[in-house]
């Protein structure tokens, strides 16, 4: 294996139903041995790549290549090398835990010795043991999550696409999947990971790009897009409604970035941010606008994504974009 572990250039995709330009030129670079990161809503097209670059769907334009392989031309050699897990678990509900390990294990061309092996080596380390001999359909949710992980994994890919890997799970299981995704980046696996949760690119992901409407419009580390925002998120609850448009106009200059107002909440980001707060509060003091409460914290990758998109990750806005050729997202 040679070069990155994904390359994408310039990918589109249009689904003709309802002409959804679901990817517009995505461009994509993912080096070997880390978590790498699509940050964006649901419907911003992070499904659409990964199953283009799993070989499931087949670009209208553009090239992708895994480990140097191209998925078009080269697939059966590109699905030696990956497991997926998707959104939904696709294990059999009817089979027990440990005879969905060792199917998964024949399907994949592995001896009955290793299939068996292997099932439980993978049983063990998704914590599912005690769980093995019981039929799937009586897991619980995180369960089912943690087999579906297990069966990606059980000929030993070099290259896992996890597409919104905790979606639905309670905060444990989350937290229990945190752990097992970097022990596998630990160990070499190359990870690309979709999530529309801020928490978890944010731990995982050495690298990401943010994806909307089909197209990249950030990328970098966590870190770095965190700082071209500013040092420092000063959080303002204003006494009373009537004061917010009129405290938001005074403040406006203190920020690069436009101020975020959700009810009596203003949030501006800003750097030397104690010298900007008190600033803040000479301001509003003058005009005589009361201020009912007030946070300083770190911006957050929901705060790249807002001043990105105008809209945080979890909401969708009510009609999609319309732009040439078609309605942007899926």
């Amino acid at each position: 294996m040679q070069g990155p572990a994904v390359e994408a250039v310039e990918l589109v995709k249009v689904f003709p139903k309802g002409n959804v330009l679901a990817l517009d030129q995505v461009s994509l670079h993912v080096p070997e041995g880390e978590c790498f990161g699509l940050l964006g809503p649901n419907g911003a097209g992070k499904t659409t790549l990964v199953r283009i670059l799993s070989t499931i769907l087949t670009p209208d334009r553009g090239s992708a290549r895994i480990f140097g392989l191209d998925v078009l031309r080269q697939g059966d050699q590109v699905r030696r090398l990956i497991g997926l897990a998707g959104q939904y678990a696709t294990v059999d509900e009817n089979l027990t835990g440990a005879e969905n390990l060792k199917m998964i294990g024949r399907l994949c061309r592995l001896s009955r010795e290793v299939s068996k092996s292997r099932a439980i080596e993978l049983l063990g380390l998704f914590g599912l043991l005690d769980a093995a001999s019981r039929p799937v359909k009586t897991y619980s949710g995180g369960m089912r999550r943690r087999l579906d992980l297990a069966a990606s994994l059980v000929a030993k890919p070099p290259l896992l696409f996890l597409d919104e890997p905790t979606s639905g799970l309670d905060p444990q299981s989350r937290q229990d999947l945190f752990g097992v995704i970097e022990r596998l980046v630990a160990e070499g696996t190359t990870i690309l990971l979709t999530t529309q949760y801020l928490e978890e690119a944010d731990r995982l992901c050495k690298e990401l790009v943010v994806v909307d409407h089909g197209r990249i419009i950030a990328s970098g580390t966590p870190s770095d897009l965190k700082a071209g925002l500013g040092e420092t998120v000063i959080a303002l609850t204003i006494s009373s409604e009537h004061d917010v448009a009129r405290a938001t106009s005074l403040l406006a200059g203190l920020a690069e970035h436009d101020a975020v107002v959700e009810g009596t909440s203003i949030e501006l980001t800003v750097d030397h941010g104690p010298a900007k707060t008190a600033e803040a509060l000479r301001i509003l003091d003058g005009a005589g606008i009361g201020v009912a409460g007030i946070v300083l914290r770190e911006p957050s990758l929901d705060d790249v994504f807002l001043s990105l998109t105008g809209r945080r990750t979890e909401s969708e806005p009510d009609e999609p974009l319309v732009a040439a050729g078609g309605r942007r997202g899926r």
